[in-house]
């Protein structure tokens, strides 16, 4: 049957590639979303599929209320998660999900990362932060849909557009921004970044005076434009 979604699954499809592509995840772990805002629609990776048996017919694409409106697979179990941060958060064209290792260890800790390198400063001006611990009474209603929103608790005072990412205590990483095609990027930079720190050792780390920081009134460098938690045990 002919999908009336293709391009939108087509774009969650090559996402939710990359991060295994990236080793960013393992076996079925993470996912990767597109938001079609006009159409009102979300297309995201179904729960429970290997990467390498990920097919754009399996991608599911649901409204901003959780509804299927089309495909046969039941949505990833972060979906609620992704539809929070659409709702609210404004411009998002995308939200990917990760659990790279470093990464998923800070949330872990339920701690920032703070500004390590370059890497980091070309992305945002403050450590990357993360979300309060969830409490037992949340965690054992709709855990899902509060990691949303437990997320736009820790961007009361932030703005999701200049940090786009957080991590949530307890879980993993998560980013966001105007396209999925660009978001794994992120994901892959960030842990390239995580990764170095904790391969130079305690005396080689930089302490807090010494960590870049962007200089007030500057932006992001700009680059050439190119043509933790199981999703399922």
């Amino acid at each position: 049957m002919r999908s009336n979604h293709r391009e939108l699954k087509k774009r969650a499809w090559a996402a939710n590639l990359e991060i295994a592509r990236r080793g960013l995840a393992i076996y079925t772990f993470g996912n990767a979303s597109a938001f079609d805002r006009k159409a009102g629609l979300v297309a995201i990776k179904p729960s429970g599929v290997a990467y390498e048996e990920l097919s754009v017919e399996d991608i599911v694409v649901l409204d901003l209320e959780g509804n299927v409106v089309e495909g046969r697979l039941r949505p990833s179990s972060d979906t609620r998660t992704h539809l929070v941060l659409f709702r609210e958060m404004p411009g998002l064209g995308g939200v990917v999900h990760t659990h790279s290792t470093y990464a998923t260890g800070w949330a872990q800790a339920a701690s920032p990362i703070p500004i390590l390198g370059t890497t980091h400063a070309d992305y945002l001006a403050e450590d990357v932060p993360c979300t309060q611990l969830m409490t037992a009474a949340a965690a054992a209603g709709d855990y899902e849909a509060e990691t949303g929103r437990q997320i736009l608790d820790c961007f009361r005072e932030r703005d999701p557009s200049m940090t786009p990412m957080v991590l949530v205590a307890g879980h993993g990483a998560f980013t966001w921004g105007k396209t999925p095609e660009h978001l794994v990027r992120k994901h892959f930079e960030r842990k390239h970044g995580t990764d170095a720190y904790y391969g130079q050792g305690d005396e080689g780390r930089a302490s807090g005076e010494e960590r870049p920081r962007r200089r007030a009134g500057t932006t992001t460098r700009q680059r050439p434009r190119r043509n933790g938690r199981p999703e399922e045990l």
